[in-house]
């Protein structure tokens, strides 16, 4: 019952989502101040498709709490953020990988210098397009649309996914021997530790933030967003626990990406820690408590849904 919730409303929300996107970045046919090559680039990674997971869970939590001008501004946002980090994480000077969501990469398909652009053109008008909305609002509205977007932007920077991204690849690159250096001078973290914080930041903070800005858009109290987090902080993790796990068990062409790159580059995860079989008790622990999270929660089926699609999906 629950995933037949979540199919069909995330069926909804992608479908305002998409056409959204479609607006906020002009077809290269279409006038625009922006170059169309620039523009070619950018919607070829945006607009390969995908879960639309992070906008998805956005729009969801905002109607949960009552809905929200401004949600659906801030849903696209995290979507091109998102995208942005994707094409960056592909590039040769980081995971170099060679396929996304089924295609090429921005890198292979547009050349490594216009994927770089590609990325920070979605940054910037994720910025640009929420703040341009917030301006034609309300003073209220206005505010807690710009708090939202200042949740999104702490998931998504030097303390959150930038971070992450930044551990991640210098444990690849240093091995156990640079952990130390890498978060604080004089550290000397073991590798469970540097997992969580690696985990942590690259993947559940971004997941987190829909739950976040749907909170200030909604103007949720505290003991509401206490209680969303103790489901969106598992939920989050979780997604990484099976990426992990799909990377080593996973079909490429499912997944639409290349498999096995992470123990191919050395890469910190939860299989080369804790085995196959770890992993799996790992991702069981967290869905349990994202699940137990959930009875303190108006949720109507959907987010219960999503909890189960997502410890079970194969993509």
């Amino acid at each position: 019952m629950e995933r037949e919730v979540y199919s069909r409303r995330s069926g909804e929300y992608r479908a305002r989502v998409e056409a959204e996107l479609d607006r906020l970045i002009p077809a290269p046919e279409l006038e625009s101040d922006m170059p169309a090559l620039l523009r070619r680039a950018m919607r070829y990674s945006l607009l390969a498709g995908g879960k639309r997971l992070r906008p998805v869970l956005l729009l969801a939590v905002s109607d949960m709490l009552g809905g929200a001008d401004g949600a659906l501004s801030c849903a696209c946002a995290l979507e091109m953020i998102h995208t942005y980090s994707l094409i960056h994480d592909d590039l040769p000077g980081m995971d170099n990988d060679t396929m996304r969501r089924g295609r090429p990469t921005c890198h292979v398909a547009f050349g490594e210098g216009q994927a770089i652009l590609a990325g920070d053109g979605l940054l910037t008008r994720a910025f640009e397009s929420v703040l341009s909305d917030a301006l034609g609002r309300a003073p209220e509205a206005a505010l807690r649309e710009v708090r939202a977007l200042s949740r999104i932007a702490d998931a998504a920077g030097c303390g959150g996914m930038v971070a992450g991204q930044c551990a991640d690849l210098a444990c690849e690159r240093a091995g156990s021997a640079g952990y130390g250096d890498i978060v604080a001078p004089g550290g000397s973290p073991g590798a469970d530790v540097m997992l969580s914080y690696i985990h942590y930041r690259k993947t559940a903070r971004m997941l987190m933030a829909p739950f976040e800005a749907a909170c200030e858009l909604t103007g949720a109290d505290d003991d509401m967003r206490a209680r969303l987090m103790r489901f969106a902080e598992p939920f989050g993790l979780l997604f990484q626990v099976v990426d992990d796990y799909l990377d080593v068990c996973g079909d490429s062409a499912a997944l639409g990406k290349s498999v096995g790159k992470d123990a191919d580059s050395g890469k910190l995860t939860y299989v080369t820690l804790n085995g196959i079989k770890g992993t799996l008790a790992i991702r069981d622990e967290l869905a349990c408590k994202a699940q137990r999270a959930l009875a303190d929660i108006p949720d109507d089926g959907f987010l219960a849904g999503a909890l189960e699609a997502m410890a079970m999906r194969d993509r």
